[in-house]
């Protein structure tokens, strides 16, 4: 059988001390497989990425929304959350969505100072009133309040309404990580998403994380949106001038699109499965499970009561759930025998030598690591533009690229 290729990790957590070893069975050239050069030649042929030390990127996020009126320590907390997305690699919830939280800022949609106040409380439970704020000082406040119920009941269950885009759900859950904990994470979005056999965008993205601690600082770090893809990526492959995978998302028709301008503006994204024969109608059921334990659970806004992505107006109201978990409170030995778990799923023969078996989690720890090599983060030239122009456009310095 010819030699396989597997990733050992150490501790991650998005720091700078990140390391990660490839290791290799002993083996020959001879005995790999050659490289894919039309892959190769594809790759080589995307413009170069401008790379954003972590400081500069998370400064400039920071002057961004100071500049349209958030109070500083709830800017640095939106900002921590959107350069974790970038620097785990999913940019289509880093820099990215500065925009939209710089508009609902200056246009008075989101509030730019308070604080986040729990309504209801029971000894693992809470509800939590946003107070119309920043997503991501909503989802850390109420996190935090998951954390401590869970430390005292070994559960913690909060639900948050009046909140606001939140950032990738995985800074939420990986929250609980770091405290030893199991960490979940849900929200609503605006609609983006065609239910299975509709043609109308009627449900949202609606992510769901789901996080948990194994030893020696790994983890299982499950992060996904309940539709084929985030809108992000749609947004991103506007910027980009690049055509989707017709499985993302239809047109107004509710026909298959691989034009992202059509998907974006005139569609929907599809349902995590696709096509009703391709199992969509699965994902369907798990976005509306996510909306139950979201605008539902929390009387916040839901399905398509919550105002629009494209146009919006007014208050989001945004539903969003936390849950934490205190593994010890339950059999012992949790951390190992989940970190016995991961590394099976790792150690697995893979079908491409090339691509080795991963867990969730492992691509982001990566990209974490190609970040620390590279000393920032590797931006697209057309992100990086259009970063220049924000700045330009709020009067504030803009991001400084490495070197």
């Amino acid at each position: 059988m010819p030699p396989l290729a597997y990733p050992v990790y150490s501790h991650f957590l998005c720091q700078p001390s990140l390391s990660i070893a490839y290791v290799r069975k002993a083996s020959t050239t001879s005995q790999r497989p050659k490289r894919d050069e039309s892959t190769a030649s594809k790759q080589e042929s995307d413009p170069p990425s401008v790379v954003v030390p972590v400081a500069s990127a998370n400064a400039f996020i920071c002057r961004c929304l100071e500049k349209v009126g958030a109070d500083p320590k709830h800017a640095k907390q939106m900002a921590d959350v959107l350069i974790m997305g970038d620097t785990r690699g999913h940019f289509s919830h880093g820099l990215n969505r500065l925009d939209m939280y710089v508009n609902d800022l200056k246009g008075g949609r989101c509030r730019s100072k308070g604080e986040p106040k729990i309504v209801k409380e029971g000894a693992s439970t809470a509800l939590v009133d946003g107070q119309n704020l920043l997503g991501g000082v909503v989802g850390k406040f109420a996190m935090d309040t998951a954390i401590r119920k869970a430390k005292e009941s070994g559960v913690g269950w909060v639900s948050a309404y009046g909140s606001n885009h939140y950032g990738i759900a995985g800074y939420y859950g990986l929250q609980a990580v770091a405290q030893g904990l199991i960490g979940i994470s849900v929200t609503n979005t605006s609609p983006l998403c065609v239910p299975t056999r509709a043609k109308q965008n009627t449900l949202g993205t609606n992510p769901i994380c789901f996080a948990a601690p194994g030893r020696n600082g790994d983890s299982f770090v499950l992060d996904m949106a309940t539709t084929t893809v985030a809108i992000g990526k749609v947004e991103l492959a506007m910027r980009k001038c690049q055509n989707i995978p017709e499985v993302w998302g239809v047109d107004k028709t509710g026909k298959p699109s691989t034009d992202p301008k059509k998907v974006y503006e005139e569609g929907g994204l599809l349902p995590l499965g696709g096509s009703e024969e391709t199992g969509g109608y699965k994902g369907y059921g798990l976005n509306m499970m996510v909306e139950i334990l979201c605008g539902i659970l929390a009387d916040a806004a839901f399905g398509p009561h919550v105002r629009s992505w494209n146009k919006p107006e007014g208050e989001a109201r945004l539903g969003q759930g936390f849950i934490a978990v205190d593994p010890s409170h339950f059999a012992e030995g949790f951390q190992d025998r989940l970190q016995s778990f991961i590394d099976i799923m790792r150690h697995l023969p893979a079908s491409d030598l090339f691509k080795p078996v991963l867990a969730p989690g492992d691509p982001e720890r990566v990209h974490v690591a190609k970040c620390e090599k590279l000393g920032g983060i590797p931006y697209h030239q057309n992100q990086f533009d259009h970063a220049k122009e924000l700045a330009q456009n709020l009067g504030v310095a803009p991001m400084e690229a490495k070197g």
